[in-house]
């Protein structure tokens, strides 16, 4: 398997709590069934709550499998997510919304409410805290509103990382349990502040996208290292 480079966290992201820390490895524990055709790390998963399906996982009639993500209207903090099917597609629409933020026009709150739109609902492979720790904290967060900040992104490309395409082809049906997809997408985040400061960097992550047969996908979380 090719070693996992680091992935280039925002310097606001705060330390992760230790109550996260056994959510997080659920997660990846998921990711990493399939990438090493693994089955005991199944056990990683089992959890006390019943998977709870999301409300709205069953596709729309009219829905495009390869639907674009709705751009945030003028009172929406966050993009509604696309209805698709297609890991790759909804994975490059979560980072796009994961790397776009208004912290002059919306609150904190309002911004990790409209995330949470784009989570699974299946709690048992939703690692919240790995999403909430994209966003930074409530001191920075108004310590940014003061100055106006505020970041758009452009993604350009998203791909299954070789290592979990590779384990795919040798174990096709480790997946059929969770249909978690771990898939990586590269960018460029801008960004603006008053006084006409601006800036912008390239920048990559590998999502945990959850795309169970005949349901729209949904996010189940953010790897801590980006996966070629």
């Amino acid at each position: 398997m090719p070693t996992l480079k680091k992935r280039s966290a925002p310097a606001q992201v705060s330390a992760v709590a230790p109550s996260s820390v056994l959510r997080r490895s659920a997660m990846i524990a998921v990711i990493l069934t399939v990438l090493l055709a693994v089955a005991g790390l199944v056990a990683y998963l089992t959890r006390p709550e019943a998977p709870q399906p999301r409300a709205d996982a069953h596709p729309k009639p009219t829905a495009s499998p390869h639907s674009p993500a709705p751009r945030p209207g003028a009172d929406e903090a966050v993009a509604a997510p696309p209805h698709t099917n297609d890991p790759v597609t909804f994975a490059k629409a979560a980072t796009k919304a994961l790397w776009t933020y208004d912290t002059q026009r919306f609150s904190r709150a309002g911004h990790l409410a409209g995330l949470k739109r784009w989570m699974t609902g299946e709690k048992k492979y939703a690692d919240w805290k790995s999403v909430t720790g994209e966003v930074p904290g409530k001191a920075l967060w108004s310590r940014m509103h003061d100055n106006h900040q505020h970041a758009t992104a452009k993604v350009s490309e998203g791909h299954f990382p070789e290592s979990f395409k590779t384990a795919m082809s040798q174990n096709p049906g480790g997946i059929t349990e969770a249909y978690v997809y771990a898939v990586t997408v590269t960018g460029k985040q801008s960004i603006a502040w008053k006084g006409s400061g601006a800036g912008a960097e390239p920048r990559s992550t590998t999502l945990a996208v959850q795309c169970r047969p005949h349901h729209e996908c949904a996010l189940s979380g953010v790897l801590p290292e980006v996966a070629p």
